[in-house]
């Protein structure tokens, strides 16, 4: 009688390795049928990240005060997880204006892996706190690690190093909260249930993640100014796209035409927020850009004349 491994019995208890009886005849399914049990499924991530947010809420605030102490957000992921944290770095530059080394997204493999799966990378923990290393992070960063099952030992591997030179870490995953055991600032379990294909993390889980990576870095940037009313103010015009953009905002918080906004653009160095505060304030560009950096970047206060002061 043969014994399975721990590892097997281990993966075999997890909540992202379940079957979904509600997809169990899937395979016999019609094509809209198929994406009716999809569409159903689908509509549960949403309520399982809801129950998230005070634990999101938790990460927005020890991101945001990073970022205002010159530290940085390192994402730490293997296949999916890896990618979706690649994802939401690389969005961060064109949406908010930030530095490329503000937000970064590390994955088991490397490179290479954005694009192939390289399985064999995530199971190693030295593999995790490496790539921690070589990207020089350092305490005043902050961590966080995105693993569906919570047991990926390449993401372990990071968040583990992270906490012991002083980091503050946050762990994304798709798993119960009494199930999770490893020493991290802030938890955040959003238990989506069974995938509809078992498994297929990609799926459900890769949703949630998504979801919740948007809101940590879409809330902190708005706390950090990058946002006026419901409008980015802060993205920078490096294509053809977002130069239109740029010019479409202007012209919907100035009430310029179309010349007028591109006008004002050009005179402003083609800074949205520099441009929308000589516009509203009535000022020349030097003291809109002064009072942008006293307002610490927040539009409404330049165009008030009021120093920022942290809420």
């Amino acid at each position: 009688m043969s014994s399975a491994p721990p590892l097997f019995s281990e993966i075999q208890k997890l909540a992202t390795e379940q079957r979904n009886p509600r997809s169990a005849g899937i395979d016999t399914a019609s094509v809209r049928e198929i994406l009716e049990i999809m569409n159903a499924e689908d509509r549960l991530v949403a309520e399982a990240v809801h129950t998230q947010l005070d634990e999101i809420e938790r990460g927005v605030i020890l991101i945001e005060h990073a970022f205002r102490n010159g530290g940085r957000l390192f994402y730490a992921g293997a296949g999916t997880s890896g990618r979706l944290g690649i994802l939401d770095a690389s969005e961060c530059p064109p949406t908010f204006g930030t530095p490329p080394e503000m937000v970064q997204g590390l994955i088991a493999g490397g490179l290479p892996a954005v694009f192939q799966a390289q399985e064999g990378a995530e199971d190693k923990e030295e593999g995790g706190k490496q790539a921690l290393i070589e990207a020089g992070v350092t305490a005043k960063d902050i961590v966080c690690g995105i693993a569906a099952s919570r047991r990926t030992p390449y993401v372990i591997g990071a968040v583990k190093w992270a906490r012991e030179i002083g980091c503050k870490t946050l762990f994304i995953t798709c798993t119960p909260r009494s199930e999770f055991t490893l020493d991290v600032d802030v938890p955040i379990c959003a238990v989506v249930g069974p995938e509809v294909v078992m498994g297929s993390t990609r799926m459900k889980s890769g949703t949630a993640q998504k979801m919740i990576l948007n809101m940590l870095t879409t809330a902190s940037m708005i706390r950090l100014g990058k946002v006026y009313e419901n409008m980015m103010v802060d993205l920078q015009m490096t294509n053809a796209k977002l130069v239109e953009r740029s010019k479409r905002t202007v012209m919907t918080i100035t009430e310029l035409d179309y010349d007028g906004a591109t006008d004002l653009l050009m005179a402003a160095d083609g800074h949205v927020k520099t441009a929308i505060v000589m516009h509203l304030a009535e000022v020349p560009k030097a003291e809109a850009l002064r009072r942008l950096e006293t307002a610490a970047g927040f539009v409404r206060l330049a165009v008030r004349n009021d120093a920022y002061s942290p809420a």
